[in-house]
């Protein structure tokens, strides 16, 4: 019930911020300074909370303090890069032993493609942001969220 309840919230408040009339100071990411990188960054922490999108968090957190949409959502996926990169070496390290020179070959073909995929993915979804908002994230999580609580209504 709380990620259902967590998702509707969340979309409310992505929805709301995507319709404010703020002016952004920054529209490239390379000219964030430290203090703001890190200050989005601590939004990251809002998605300890169960139902939370990192991603919405980090970006609505970029919009309120005076970010572009298209640099918040660039943004947001630099600060994803150091947590799929320790999530691959945790995940690698547990497994060493499973693994044998002959997996090396698959992991650099697999690590390839999807990097490949990811900067098609990003580009295609920075142009999407840049023309539209996030008021279609929001509206899907809204969506979600109250089909989840339907459900969990229904079922018992």
């Amino acid at each position: 019930m709380l990620i259902c309840i967590v998702l509707i919230v969340g979309g409310v408040i992505l929805y709301v911020i995507d319709r404010l009339p703020l002016t952004p100071k920054y529209h490239d990411v390379m000219d964030y300074p430290p203090s703001l990188a890190l200050k989005i960054g601590l939004f990251q922490c809002l998605a300890m909370i169960p139902g939370t999108s990192r991603s919405g968090a980090t970006i609505a957190g970029a919009l309120l303090m005076g970010t572009d949409k298209r640099s918040a959502a660039e943004f947001s996926f630099f600060l994803a890069m150091p947590t799929m990169l320790g999530a691959f070496t945790l995940d690698l390290y547990k497994n060493r032993d499973a693994l044998n020179f002959n997996d090396a070959s698959l992991i650099a073909v697999g690590f390839v493609a999807a990097f490949v995929s990811a900067l098609l993915v990003v580009r295609s979804l920075l142009n999407f942001v840049s023309n539209r908002g996030f008021a279609p994230f929001a509206v899907w999580r809204i969506v979600v969220g109250t089909a989840g609580l339907i459900g969990l209504w229904l079922l018992g």
